[in-house]
């Protein structure tokens, strides 16, 4: 059996980067719950009636959800409804007071 050599890497290794910390963090976790809620919203209203627009079979509800998780997190990063900014102000004064 002949040894394989190693080689250096020919990219450096990516720097851990900090969690959000403070405020970064709170916003962060309202966001991410305004777009469940957005998600849920959508999949109640009947945004994915069109059935079989993944062409069926036993996996179309599951793709069906991360396509919406989707959408939902874009309305979000495009402004949502505001109930991120207002879960924000009201965690951020839980943790003032």
């Amino acid at each position: 059996m002949t040894p394989i050599p190693v080689l250096p890497a020919s990219v450096p290794p990516i720097a851990a980067t900090a969690p959000p910390t403070g405020d970064a963090s709170l916003r962060d976790a309202a966001q991410k719950l305004e777009a469940t809620f957005l998600a849920e919203m959508l999949k109640s209203a009947g945004f994915d009636a069109d059935a079989g627009s993944f062409g069926g079979g036993i996996g179309e509800d599951q793709f069906s959800s991360y396509l919406r998780q989707a959408q939902a997190e874009e309305m979000v990063k495009a402004g949502g409804i505001g109930l991120a900014e207002a879960l924000f102000n009201a965690m951020k004064a839980r943790l003032d007071a």
